[in-house]
């Protein structure tokens, strides 16, 4: 059975959001909803009556996603420590064409960010990291498109050390969710070509935050 979007904890959180800027909330009209195979609301698009503390009118159509995780998988050689990223591969809606990107997935349902976190590495490289192994960077999420979209970003790492045999072992590997329509390919670089493989913003932001906080610590 499909969960009414109103009822989902993405609208709800985004509403609650509205609210406490004090956004006064005249009408909401649900344009279009995309449901998981569960039943769970995905995506939606939504169309906003509402006026802000100042009493004017925001753009109203807005892509309601909810809160999302970006995380860096650092695989370090044991024998001289030299950083590698996992990559994922697959084809995005924005161009068609296959992306390299970090690790990232959406929070659905009543999952924690940081529970995603640790779900979506297994399901999309296949290893398993222990919660305390994945470290989030923001406190406080990041809008990735705050004109068109209530997106809200938490970004982590996870650092592993192995030999680099073990790591070299990862490349290549086929994942992916059949039912979210997953095909995903793995791919190891090294950090300098990774820079120059991943074109999303967010997966760039990441490394960068993350290479900050490695050379502040």
């Amino acid at each position: 059975m499909k969960e009414a979007l109103t009822s989902s904890p993405k609208f709800v959180l985004w509403r609650q959001r509205l609210l406490d800027n004090g956004m006064s909330i005249r009408e909401i009209d649900e344009i279009y909803t995309r449901y998981r195979h569960n039943g769970e609301a995905l995506f939606s698009l939504v169309l906003l009556d509402a006026l802000s503390p100042e009493g004017d009118k925001i753009p109203p159509i807005c892509f309601l996603k909810g809160e999302v995780v970006c995380i860096l998988v650092v695989l370090i050689d044991e024998a001289n420590e030299d950083k590698y990223i996992l990559l994922v591969r697959q084809r995005r809606i924005c161009n068609g064409g296959l992306l390299y990107e970090p690790v990232a997935g959406m929070v659905d349902g009543t999952d924690t960010p940081h529970e995603v976190a640790v779900k979506e590495i297994e399901e999309e490289t296949g290893l398993t990291v222990e919660p305390d192994q994945v470290i989030r960077i923001n406190d406080e999420p990041y809008f990735a498109s705050s004109g068109t979209s209530d997106e809200a970003m938490y970004f982590y790492y996870t650092e592993l050390r192995m030999s680099l045999d073990q790591i070299m072992a990862y490349d290549g590997q086929k994942t992916g969710v059949d039912h979210e329509h997953e095909v995903i390919w793995t791919h190891v670089a090294p950090i300098k070509e990774a820079k120059q493989l991943i074109t999303n913003t967010n997966g760039l932001l990441n490394l960068y935050m993350y290479e900050e906080r490695s050379q502040a610590s």
